[in-house]
């Protein structure tokens, strides 16, 4: 059959497909011949950063994988891990920044949607979302519209989806004004005999189209979210997904019968580049060709062309290899539940990428070249770490700690979230035993008396441009930290690494530095990276974002009924500081809010001391010792003691003697926890801190309604509340509503 190609490829073609030069001559090598138009649009959708990875590869090896829990780690949807009784948990974390910034509420929408059928591909019913968001300084003329439909969106399909958003993050800086991050995490359960891969077996086996019609919508979406903006962003609205929350649902519930049918053997979701990854990587993960007949795909817009059909990103799509002996049976499934099933091609066994379209060959490539012949760059770069260390004596203190208290409440970064969180549905499936607000969501695994998952997601991007290492350690310290705080064993964890342009290499030294201190972090704390996203190019007009390598961990409780949380103190209840006394304000709110600086480096993270601490704890609060646990983090201990009183409906007597009060308040050392004791146990629970030789002290008791540290501060709960809780509400005072024609 003759190549059909109507159309010349020209130089403009290649650059606006962001192919550089090199790639482009290498094409030619592996394709023999100049390529169809279709065909440049299947090299630059394989190609580009979004799919190929082809500047982090390298540094993605390095990361640890492996566990006794892990049963499937990085490479496919979504990782797999153990958690016992022949069920494991499913999760992964992924990045929807470009189209979020673009068009919000659809890009955040597609985003969750994207990230939910990552997880229930794998044959896992969702049970758990979380989001880390970062928008731009709150005054800057776009913030407020995107933080409405982002939340909007996320809230829209998850809410209609049915799976409670139990946690997450929201900051704001002027590094984001123009590059907002929307990172979605999604977990499910399944049974471990029970995992479907993407992995296709057989010759001449049917390959099948589920889900819900092609458009036009999302053509390119990859290649767009492999570059940086420029003026012509306003351009890029066409290539954002449109998500239908419903249609989703129906295609889960479809899935997962079909999946119980015994009717696949693969099947994969069609995500970024749409129908043209999910069959290439289907083949070439089984060393299979793949025969496609765009003729029968289903569409909903008339006149499609190969190329878009191809590249097509519309939501809600499968695609599988099907025993063809259950054909009957997996049709008469997705009719009932009213999406399409069609049989758009066949596996073969010449290792080629075959489109017809109209009758014509419109691309003929060879499969495996596609995915694994596609560049891997090491590319140069350079550290760029601020070591301009601050000391406690270097940093101004406040003349009112009361006052400095109530700032950093109503700050941006710490004022409550729960104008976000209350839009979306925390409790549906009624399995949720911890909701947003806290230091991790906590659900209960169904089917089991009292086993539950815990899950946390955290980075501190201020961190990370001042030490890559140190902010990529920390990362994974405090996601360590607020699984810990629950009482749950930290087991796995994904991340979602955004940056800028890796092309720059003091951008790249960020990358590299960030993935060798989440590295090293998860290997000490045992918690390997099972799963993840790679999101680069996150400028505008040369300005990259923050360096945010986002961590997402899950946890393990055997007995949900001890669990702890914030707000669980009682009137009483003994304060103890595990970890010492803080004295590095560098890189710290306090700083930042309160004097206009973002200078020094951040705190050091000791591993070693972070695992002991926190086994110390779980341990605590598994044997029923601790009655009340918060991590120290943002903020310092003034922050925590602070969260707790509000969360408990309780005021707290502190002593904190000091030489640098403004240190030992406010600053941000790491490997630190604020617990609450039964006064009865008091004694008991300091003799075992100290025979396991974990630092601690005894700071005082809560009771009454009023916070009091040492006559320096003294605040009573409802002005601290009202501080903490009216920001964000009186920040999006007066933000229309989004809704999807927005």
């Amino acid at each position: 059959m003759t190549l059909k190609n109507d159309i010349t490829i020209t130089p403009e073609m290649i650059a606006d497909h962001g192919l550089s030069d090199d790639e482009w001559q290498r094409i030619l090598e592996l394709t023999g011949r100049e390529p169809s138009f279709t065909e440049l649009g299947i090299w630059s959708a394989m190609w580009n950063e979004h799919c190929s990875y082809k500047s982090s590869k390298k540094w993605l090896r390095t990361l640890p994988t492996e566990g006794k829990r892990v049963i499937l780690g990085p490479g496919e949807n979504a990782g797999v891990v153990d958690i016992g009784d022949g069920d494991v948990v499913v999760f992964k974390m992924e990045s929807h920044n470009h189209p979020s910034y673009i068009e919000p509420y659809q890009g955040a929408a597609t985003g969750i949607g994207g990230i939910l059928r990552d997880v229930f591909t794998m044959g896992a019913r969702p049970i758990a979302a979380m989001n880390a968001l970062r928008f731009g300084e709150p005054d800057h003329p776009k913030t407020r519209h995107l933080v409405a439909g982002v939340v909007a969106g996320i809230g829209g399909y998850g809410n209609s989806f049915g799976v409670p958003t139990v946690g997450g993050e929201v900051n704001f800086h002027a590094r984001y004004n123009d590059n907002i991050l929307v990172n979605a995490f999604a977990a499910g359960l399944a049974k471990a005999d029970q995992i479907f891969t993407s992995q296709a077996e057989g010759v001449g086996l049917p390959v099948v189209y589920l889900g819900a019609k092609t458009g036009r919508d999302g053509v390119g979406g990859a290649t767009m979210a492999s570059a940086e903006f420029d003026d012509d962003i306003d351009e890029k609205r066409p290539t954002v997904q449109v998500g239908d929350p419903f249609t989703e649902k129906c295609l889960l519930e479809a899935c997962l019968e079909l999946m119980a049918s015994g009717a696949v053997i693969a099947i994969q979701d069609m995500g970024a580049a749409g129908l043209t990854c999910s069959a290439v990587e289907m083949g070439a993960k089984g060393d299979l060709g793949i025969e496609l007949d765009l003729d029968k795909v289903p569409c909903r817009e008339k006149n499609m062309s190969a190329y878009e059909m191809m590249l097509s990103e519309s939501q809600e799509r499968m695609l599988m290899v099907l025993r063809p002996e259950h054909e009957a049976t997996a049709a008469d499934i997705f009719t009932k539940w009213g999406l399409d099933f069609a049989i758009v091609g066949k596996t073969t066994d010449d290792l080629r990428f075959r489109v017809l379209r109209h009758g014509d060959e419109v691309a003929d490539l060879p499969i495996k070249k596609l995915g694994d012949e596609a560049p891997e760059y090491d590319r140069p770069y350079i550290t760029t770490e601020l070591h301009n260390d601050l000391s406690a004596e270097q940093v101004p203190q406040a003349d009112n700690y009361s006052k400095a208290l109530l700032e950093l409440l109503a700050s941006p970064d710490i004022a409550s979230k729960r104008w976000v969180y209350e839009q979306y549905d925390t409790l549906i499936q009624a399995n949720t035993l911890q909701t947003p607000g806290g230091d991790s969501g906590v659900v209960r695994v169904e089917g089991h008396a009292t086993k539950a998952l815990a899950f946390a997601c955290d980075v501190t991007p201020r961190y990370c441009e001042a030490d890559a290492f140190e902010g990529g350690k920390q990362a994974v310290a405090e996601c360590y930290r607020n699984l810990c705080a629950v009482g749950a064993e930290p087991i796995a964890a994904t991340d979602n690494l955004n940056f800028g342009n890796p092309e720059k290499p003091e951008i790249m030294g960020q990358l590299v530095r960030a993935i060798e201190g989440i590295s090293e972090a998860c290997t000490a704390l045992a918690m390997p990276i099972v799963s993840g996203n790679v999101s680069l190019y996150n400028e505008t007009q040369g300005q990259a974002i923050l360096p945010t390598p986002t961590i997402g961990g899950v946890g393990l409780i055997d007995d949900y009924r001890t669990c702890v949380g914030i707000g669980s103190a009682v009137d009483g209840d003994i304060i103890f500081l595990i970890g010492q006394e803080a004295c590095h304000l560098g890189q710290s709110l306090y700083l930042r809010e309160l004097f206009g600086r973002e200078d020094g480096t951040p705190p050091p993270v000791d591993l070693i001391t972070e695992r002991a601490r926190g086994e110390f704890v779980r341990t605590s609060i598994v044997t029923e010792y601790i009655t009340a646990c918060h991590d120290i983090s943002d903020g310092g201990l003034a922050i925590a003691i602070a969260e707790m009183c509000m969360a408990s409906h309780l005021g707290a007597r502190m002593n904190i003697e000091s030489e640098q009060p403004h240190a030992a308040l406010f600053g941000e050392d790491q490997s630190r926890y604020l617990v609450s004791v039964n006064n009865d146990y008091a004694n008991m629970f300091a003799a075992n801190a100290e025979a396991a030789g974990v630092s601690f002290q005894q700071l005082g008791e809560f009771g009454g309604d009023t916070l009091t540290i040492d006559g320096k501060i003294t605040i009573s709960v409802d002005e601290m509340r009202a501080a903490h809780e009216n920001w964000l509400p009186e920040y999006m005072a007066g933000v229309d509503s989004i809704n999807k024609e927005n």
